[in-house]
Formats: structure tokens, sequence, C-alpha cells
């Protein structure tokens, strides 16, 4: 850090990410990222979109895996009425 005239020189805005939010689904979030997460603890991310999981279902978590998308699957009919 540089100082000017015995203060700090002041650090840029850092660039604003743009976040979605799918209903129904994660949330996008352009990257790179860094996430922290409720231990503390940092994931990484150098993509240039992230799919974060809000249903906390996925095996990838934080990040999303479509587990979301599964449901239970309806029966067949059996043609008895």
């Amino acid at each position: 850090m540089s100082m000017a005239a015995g203060r700090p020189e002041p650090r840029p805005a850092p660039e604003r990410r743009r976040v979605r939010i799918v209903p129904g689904g994660p949330m996008m979030v352009e990257g790179p990222v860094e996430i922290v997460l409720d231990d503390g603890s940092t994931v990484v991310s150098d993509r240039f979109q992230v799919a974060l999981c809000t249903c906390r279902r996925s095996a990838a978590y934080p990040f999303c895996d479509t587990s979301h998308r599964r449901r239970a699957r309806r029966r067949r009919p059996t043609g008895e009425e």
C-alpha cells in the first residue's frame, strides 16, 4: 500500500457481480467467485458463471448439481379402471 501525504491511497471499488435467482433452481452468479461457507471455510471458482445451490440437496454443495430437478416418478397407469 502506498502512502500519499501520510494517508493510504483509497482502494478501487470492487467490480460488481450480477446475481440472478432462478425460481425453483440455483442462484446464478457471474464469476470468478470466492464463497464463504457456514463454517468459515472458503471455496473458489474461476468459472465465468457459477450456479449456487439454494435447495441444499446438491452433493457438490455449495455448487448446484441439478438435484432440485429430481422429482418422484409418477406411477404408470396399469390399464385397469
